[in-house]
């Protein structure tokens, strides 16, 4: 089956996941090579199987093949395999769920839970304002349904989801709460004050911003709306060598900033290991 026709099934078998980011209603039916909502809107598959549902363009730094196929192989080399496996172990084992990735970047964290959770009939979405991420996605023949989506405004129906998963995306509570059903999960990691501590070393000198981190003011605004949350903190040092150093350098936002010296630098000493230090944020909707 070519992408475009499984793109197009998924859709058609599971449409009232999806509803039209322009006037807010359902959709109807697949014409041709389009999703149509009971309005008339129109949004047109792409040869690779996926659905754009901005209604404007967006630039974005993340729009960057580079950092994208350095992030598909560091996290394919396992960076944040503990993490999953601490998220698909709080699932329920004994049905299947609408599961949807928040961000989901190149795709890698949404196939890896697939395959943590085979033979469970699970239905996968995930969606990124990048579209070079989201065509990096779908070069997996996994069961995945991918889209150009707006966090904002996202285009799916409301109770649609059993799981809403953001690892390191920005978050739209309000959103999640009106797609998550009722006993579903919202999974949020953040990074902790160590997370990649040697990498932003390396390349910031003491007095610049990027030097520390503090997640205060993201776990502030969240436990603000999910008083009763469940926080676990995930750490653990990550080998690079089944990577490389390059690869993780230019995976992560941090090298954006730093100067050109200190990233030659970086890269001429490169690392062994990197320490992974994050936050887990759990919450079931009652």
């Amino acid at each position: 089956m070519k992408k475009i026709e499984r793109g197009m099934a998924f859709v058609d078998e599971k449409m009232d996941i999806f509803k039209c980011p322009v006037c807010g209603g359902s959709f109807e039916k697949i014409v041709g090579r389009s999703a149509n909502c009971l309005k008339g809107h129109q949004f047109d598959f792409s040869k690779k199987g996926t659905l754009y549902f901005l209604k404007h363009g967006v630039k974005s730094d993340y729009d960057d093949a580079k950092m994208w196929q350095a992030r598909r192989s560091v996290l394919r080399a396992g960076l944040f395999k503990p993490i999953i496996d601490e998220i698909t172990d709080q699932l329920p084992k004994n049905k299947s769920l609408r599961i949807v990735d928040v961000g989901c970047g190149e795709g890698s964290t949404l196939k890896y839970v697939e395959e943590q959770r085979a033979n469970k009939q699970d239905a996968y979405v995930g969606f990124d304002i990048s579209k070079r991420a989201i065509n990096l996605a779908t070069q997996d023949e996994g069961a995945g349904f991918f889209c150009i989506a707006d966090l904002a405004q996202l285009p799916f129906a409301s109770a649609s989801f059993d799981v809403v998963l953001d690892m390191f995306s920005p978050s739209a509570y309000e959103e999640f709460d009106r797609i998550l059903k009722s006993e579903g999960f919202l999974f949020k990691i953040i990074p902790n004050e160590n997370y990649l501590i040697e990498l932003r070393h390396m390349l910031y000198e003491k007095n610049d911003s990027h030097y520390s981190y503090s997640n205060d003011k993201v776990l502030s605004l969240f436990k603000k709306h999910y008083p009763h949350a469940n926080v676990k903190r995930i750490t653990y040092e990550f080998s690079l060598s089944n990577t490389s150093f390059e690869n993780l350098l230019y995976m992560t936002p941090l090298h954006w900033g730093a100067a050109a010296e200190k990233i030659d630098a970086a890269l001429e000493k490169g690392l062994e290991k990197i320490t992974i230090d994050v936050l887990l944020l759990m919450v079931e909707n009652n």
